[in-house]
């Protein structure tokens, strides 16, 4: 009943009077060289420069334009790649109908390849986020989107490949305005850096957008190749570390008449390690860790794009992933501190298991004869599943030399199933004002089995089930409006959310169902053509996600085990920004502020094992904290300082006053005791990426990172900083890219930290971050680019919080 209340509500918005004309114009559109019709070229009609109507030319380069107000017009006519049409056009009694024969002149530079990239990325302020455009120097950064992430302002990636927006982890990502049941830090590895055309930061998105992610959402956008006839791109690369890990992607499309095939695979497989120390302080105990993990990669996409006519299109794409991992975690924990008791340990852990997800889109667009007004639905269902066996051979040893050994197994299964239905309309009321709504249902299903086979768990415990559902109904409305030097956007999201949470068929439960107002404001003020200024406020919220809640073992160490907490509360945030935008003669500069306030915030515990009577061993978890509030600013730079020499300057700062509970040793008693400690975090960050090109087909890149040092509840984090330096030469005209870069050439990235509670401690882990890439990008097919446009979507549901370091 909620989602007909939504719809109907929605189509009372839609309805709209339609006005009686009845003047008509008529043509046919050609290439001016050799007389060929020009297929789906841009035909406008225009009064006193306001946009009356419009459509695309047929696969004969015909158009008719038809309900004309009979009065003088401006025609034009524009496709790329060709000099764009301006003429006039009268409709009157005695002439009602007109026919435009147009002969369209090619430009002097005509378009080559597949995708087009610029030399250098670019930073835009927009009115809702920062798009960076990928050039040619992000893509050298190394083989996939994982790569590339940490030259991005504001954005920061840990060892583990886990992003972060202006410090904080809260983030959504999405793929061309979409997410994946997959893991981010997963998925970005599979997608190789040369398909990316633009990065954009939301750090405030509007209620037209799903309200979950604190810091706001990072959506990736992949090249559209939509050229007629036949064309692909093909990218592949190397990267040399301990051991040599590939990566390779092959993009095609296909185009004829109304119909656009398209497709692509990516494959990436290689073994990464990791080595990690940690050492306590007041007893002496040290743990080694030596990690590795043998990933095989897969994605495939298939799609396409079916043109009803001028006004209709219906699109349809399947995306399958599939991967298989094979991780080794081996701790060793050696105590000097002279207890005969306490046995120095061995563990062996060996982590294997299949993952797969599919997901099914259909969507359906509607254009209006009005420019701008536009009807979109669409449905997509992803389902998600994964299988994970987990070897133990724990070996403890005597002081005479004696060892004892017990092996078992863990076997988890998870799947994941969600389902979603959305319909979006936007109506341009006039030139200055825009209505958008939409409504949207949101079906989650989750099943998580956990079998283990440990002798220390009581028989009744080792087999348990899990089950997380959400059913999501929402509905948003914006308004916006734009004057000469002024513009604001409001809106606000209705939604109704509620989650079931189930232990074992009944044994515990946990219920939740609230309906919650998401408003968005932005007020946008032009002091002049080169500097612009924007305010913004938006209400978000970060609902717990299944691995915060199962309270079954995520992972397990001899020392640390993980679980969730399933009555964790969702933790909302209301965020202010002020940005602002200034245009050089010869690049532009951005810089933010913002202030956010965060209730309930979700935090990481670190707490005694409550059943292990040595005191060393720890249980990791998560809860919620009364309110707190963060501020920060970025600030980046795009200058051309000549015409051979580019710099990208940025630097960041965040702070936000964190709570946790933490436990301290009492020295005279010997049991640890539990306190609430609050910190204020900081974080720093700061990049230069600066381009040189000797000459059009050869460029050398530079590029410096630093993390300035943080303090958390539990540990202070010491400050991180590299150099990477590449190349990257053209050729074939164009189509053909190799590039090399050194990433970390002084090999001083690693991640170190210093510790008091529960107890004084120190720990370094380092990772392959020095390596050598090789690639290579060649495309192949041509035509003239004749884009599809589909809407992208966004859904965005909470896969953080989970992960070991």
């Amino acid at each position: 009943m909620k989602l007909k209340f939504f719809l109907f509500a929605l189509l009372s918005i839609i309805a709209t009077a339609q006005a009686q004309n009845n003047g008509t114009v008529s043509g046919k559109i050609t290439e001016k060289s050799n007389n060929a019709p020009i297929s789906y070229a841009t035909v406008s009609i225009k009064d006193n420069g306001k946009v009356i109507s419009g459509v695309n030319t047929d696969d004969n380069g015909d158009f008719t334009i038809k309900n004309l107000a009979l009065k003088n017009y401006t025609i034009e006519i524009q496709y790329i790649g060709f000099r764009k049409y301006i003429g006039s056009l009268i409709l009157s009694e005695n002439k009602k109908t007109a026919t435009i024969n147009i002969s369209l002149e090619e430009e002097a530079t005509q378009l080559k390849g597949v995708n087009i990239v610029a030399e250098r990325s670019t930073i835009e302020q927009k009115i809702d986020r920062k798009v960076i455009t990928v050039g040619k120097d992000l893509t050298t950064a190394g083989a996939s989107a994982s790569d590339i992430m940490s030259n991005i302002p504001s954005v920061n990636v840990d060892q583990d490949g886990k992003l972060s927006l202006r410090g904080n982890d809260n983030v959504r990502v999405l793929i061309d305005g979409r997410p994946s049941n997959i893991d981010p830090a997963q998925l970005l590895k599979q997608i190789p850096s040369t398909s990316i055309k633009k990065i954009e930061l939301i750090t405030n998105p509007s209620a037209k957008y799903n309200p979950e992610g604190m810091s706001g959402i990072i959506n990736i956008v992949l090249h559209k190749n939509a050229n007629t006839g036949f064309n692909g791109t093909y990218s592949g690369g190397i990267t040399f570390g301990e051991t040599a890990k590939y990566n390779q992607s092959l993009d095609l499309n296909y185009k004829t008449g109304k119909v656009n095939f398209f497709g692509n695979a990516g494959q990436n497989f290689g073994t990464y390690y990791n080595d990690g120390q940690i050492f306590r302080l007041d007893q002496d105990v040290r743990q080694k860790l030596d990690i590795s993990n043998e990933n095989d990669n897969y994605l495939y996409k298939l799609g396409m794009d079916y043109l009803i006519d001028d006004k209709n299109t219906l699109s349809f794409y399947t995306n399958q992933n599939k991967s298989t991992g094979n991780g080794i975690v081996n701790t060793d924990i050696n105590y000097y501190n002279g207890d005969p008791d306490v046995l120095n340990i061995y563990q062996h852990s060996n982590y294997k298991g299949p993952s797969k997800t599919g997901t099914y889109n259909l969507a359906y667009k509607h254009i209006f004869d009005k420019e701008g007004h536009t009807l979109d639905f669409e449905g997509n269902y992803s389902d998600t599943k994964v299988g994970q066996n987990a070897a133990f051979d724990t070996k403890t040893t005597k002081p005479d030399n004696s060892a004892n050994s017990i092996v078992y197994n863990d076997q988890i299964g998870d799947r994941r199933k969600l389902s979603t239905i959305n319909v979006d309309y936007v109506n341009p009321l006039n030139e200055k004002t825009t209505l958008e709504a939409g409504a949207e249902a949101r079906i989650t299903r989750t099943n998580n089995d956990y079998n283990t086979g440990n002798p220390l768990v009581p028989i009744d415990e080792r087999i348990s089930n899990y089950t997380y559902d959400t059913d999501i109904y929402s509905a948003y409305v914006t308004f916006g409006q734009k004057f000469k030097k002024f513009s604001y956007q409001v809106g606000t999201r209705f939604e109704s959310y509620k989650v079931i949470a189930n232990l074992n068929y009944g044994q515990e439960k946990f219920n939740d169902d609230y309906i919650t107002l998401y408003p968005s404001a932005y007020l946008t003020y032009n002091l002049n053509e080169k500097n612009v200024l924007q305010f913004s406020y938006s209400r978000r919220v970060d609902r717990p996600s299944l691995e915060q809640t199962k309270p079954i073992r995520e992972f397990s160490t001899p020392l640390v085990t993980s679980y969730g907490n399933p009555e964790l509360r969702p933790q909302f945030t209301n965020s202010v920004e002020v940005n602002y935008t200034k245009t050089l003669e010869k690049g532009s500069i951005t810089a933010g502020v913002f202030v956010r306030r965060i209730n309930d915030q979700i935090s990481r515990t670190l707490s005694p094992d409550p059943n292990d009577e040595s005191g060393y061993k720890q249980i990791l978890g998560f809860t919620n904290y009364d309110n707190s509030s963060s501020y920060g600013f970025d600030v980046s730079l795009n200058y051309k300082l000549t015409k051979w020499w580019d710099i990208q300057p940025s630097i960041d700062f965040s702070s936000i006053n964190q709570h946790g509970v933490v436990f301290q040793l009492d020295p005279t008693t010997g049991k640890n005791l539990a306190f609430e400690r609050s910190v204020t975090t900081s974080a720093f960050n700061a990049r230069m990426n600066s381009n040189f090109k000797p000459t059009k087909r050869l460029s050398f890149l530079l590029f410096g990172f630093y993390r300035g040092p943080v303090e958390e509840v539990q540990q202070k984090r010491k400050e991180m900083y590299k150099m990477d330096i590449g190349t990257r030469y053209t050729l074939l005209d164009n189509k053909m890219n190799i590039s090399v870069r050194f990433n970390d050439v002084f090999n001083t990235m690693r991640y170190a930290f210093d510790g008091i509670y529960p107890y004084p401690q120190t720990g370094e882990f380092t990772w392959e971050s020095q390596t050598v890439y090789l690639g290579l990008t060649y495309n192949f097919g041509g035509g003239k680019i004749k884009n599809l446009q589909r809407k992208q979507r966004e859904d965005n549901t909470n896969k953080g919080g989970g992960g070991m370091f």
